[in-house]
């Protein structure tokens, strides 16, 4: 009985699920739309020991598709992109960026990741222990001048890629500001921040600069 009913008219039913099918495609692709966004590459999970030592690529070009409502939410900075590292060696080496490499905020599909594949070249990690110079700007007060000037520490160690690291003869301080000065000062700075791929052990350092008035 239960057999008979399901064959029955078997062709009008195969049709009408077919419909069935292709309206609800129909209904939920209405809406649907792409976007694209630029997402810089967070490079993860470096094994110890080496550095990423070259120019790499910097971001990727990220093709996503969703329902309008959903990607209209979104914003350039929730869409991330990690690679992962983990089994990087010393020298060159090619390492895929996967849709599944992409994390967004909302439920949409990832259609392109351009580009697809990045080279990236490690070096082995060196430290060295480098100088610090003060950076001193503007005039004391008229009649006062700079007896001496001081920094502690004077020294800093730095971390990174060696070709990058063999570079670096010292450090300076951010600015420390004299204009109208007639004391000694002393004054806890920032090291300057480098745009070579290095590190230092620390951040803050104090410069202490001793004033002396001029014989008339």
């Amino acid at each position: 009985m239960i057999r008979r009913l399901l064959l029955e008219n078997l062709p009008l039913k195969a049709a009408a699920l077919m419909l069935a099918i292709l309206l609800w495609l129909f209904v939920s692709s209405k809406g649907q739309m792409e976007t694209s966004f630029d997402v810089p590459i967070e490079y993860i999970n470096i094994p110890r020991g080496i550095e990423i030592s070259t120019h790499v690529v910097k971001s990727a070009n990220i093709v996503i598709r969703g329902h309008e409502s959903i990607l209209k939410n979104i914003r350039q900075g929730e869409v991330r992109v990690s690679v992962d590292m983990s089994k990087a060696k010393e020298g060159e080496g090619t390492f895929p960026i996967k849709k599944d490499d992409v994390q967004l905020p909302y439920v949409a599909t990832v259609v392109k990741v351009e580009p697809a594949l990045v080279k990236v070249t490690f070096e082995k990690t060196i430290t060295k222990t480098v100088g610090i110079r003060p950076v001193i700007i503007g005039s004391p007060q008229s009649g006062y001048s700079v007896k001496t000037i001081e920094v502690k520490p004077k020294d800093v160690v730095i971390e990174g890629a060696e070709s990058e690291v063999g570079k670096v003869g010292y450090l300076k301080t951010e600015p420390v500001d004299i204009t109208g000065v007639a004391e000694d000062v002393r004054q806890e700075v920032e090291l300057a921040q480098s745009d070579r791929n290095i590190r230092a052990a620390m951040h803050k350092v104090d410069v202490i600069i001793k004033m002396t008035r001029r014989e008339r």
